[in-house]
């Protein structure tokens, strides 16, 4: 699909030696040199300055190095797509799955699935949680991933313009520190919040977070909110460390072992379904049509 030299220019480029790139690949440094020998000629530029002091990249080896990463990863797509495309008679829906989108949801009612379409089958396609995947992963349903399981509400489908399928609401809880005192009870009343810290995601995420925001902000100052920009792992482990609380839905229970999701006694709730393309494949559709009916 593409020259391997390529990798191991970046190789090069990244080690800024001929040495450690030959360790990094387990080849010869002789090999390494041969590649990018190679390489220039058959560009016909010259993509290192080569110096006593080691190897700089030149204007086109710079410009060559930002091109490569995209090219490498383009084509690894492209063959995703490629065995996507021939998959599509298999009838496999693929579910994007990470911390925050676990698919558990989804292989609870795999067998009533499975009696009503016995063709249909799941590929589970684990991806990291970082906001810049999931504002790829979210404009670009249909492509790598089918489905993705999370909350969600119409503010984000508007954003990442996606589609959203809810299959119920789930109560916001607080999740604490299995060391916390809190976790000793099996269930919080909103005065139980009083002195805490309480880790918000940032206005303007989801207009239900921001319903429970705005009434306690009024009604129950002695609750001290604290703003987080993202739900990942690295937000657990500062619940647990910090020992403050944090917003959360019990379709988590499983993200961070050290802590313990607790419903609480107030009225909020969020959605939670499944996210897929505006357009999505008859394959998709027909799994939502089934998912309609069993649900």
């Amino acid at each position: 699909m593409y020259n391997p030299q390529l990798e191991t220019f970046i190789k090069v480029a990244d080690a800024g030696s001929f040495n450690k790139a030959a360790e990094q690949s387990f080849i010869t440094p002789t090999a390494v040199i041969k590649q990018i020998n190679l390489l220039e000629a058959g560009l016909g530029v010259a993509l290192f300055d080569r110096t006593h002091r080691g190897l700089t990249l030149t204007k086109a080896g710079k410009s060559l190095y930002r091109d490569s990463k995209y090219i490498i990863q383009y084509c690894r797509d492209s063959v995703v797509r490629a065995k996507n495309a021939m998959q599509q008679d298999e009838q496999i829906i693929r579910i994007g799955t990470s911390p925050m989108t676990p698919a558990q949801v989804l292989l609870a009612l795999w067998p009533k699935i499975h009696e009503h379409y016995p063709n249909m089958k799941f590929q589970l396609v684990p991806f990291e949680n970082t906001p810049e995947n999931a504002k790829e992963i979210l404009a670009n349903l249909g492509q790598n991933i089918d489905i993705v399981a999370g909350i969600f509400d119409e503010t984000l489908l508007d954003l990442r313009k996606c589609k959203g399928f809810e299959l119920m609401r789930n109560p916001i809880c607080c999740a604490v520190s299995i060391n916390h005192p809190l976790a000793e009870k099996d269930r919080l009343k909103v005065t139980d919040l009083y002195g805490e810290n309480l880790m918000l995601i940032h206005r303007g995420w989801s207009h239900y977070v921001d319903k429970l925001r705005d009434d306690l902000w009024v009604n129950h100052p002695q609750i001290k909110i604290i703003d987080f920009d993202f739900y990942n792992v690295s937000v657990f482990n500062q619940c647990e460390n910090s020992n403050d609380i944090l917003m959360a839905i019990d379709s988590w229970q499983s993200v961070h072992p050290l802590l313990k999701i607790i419903p609480v006694e107030w009225d909020y709730s969020i959605p939670y379904g499944l996210l897929h393309s505006p357009e999505p494949t008859k394959t998709v559709q027909d799994f939502l049509s089934i998912i309609q009916t069993i649900k």
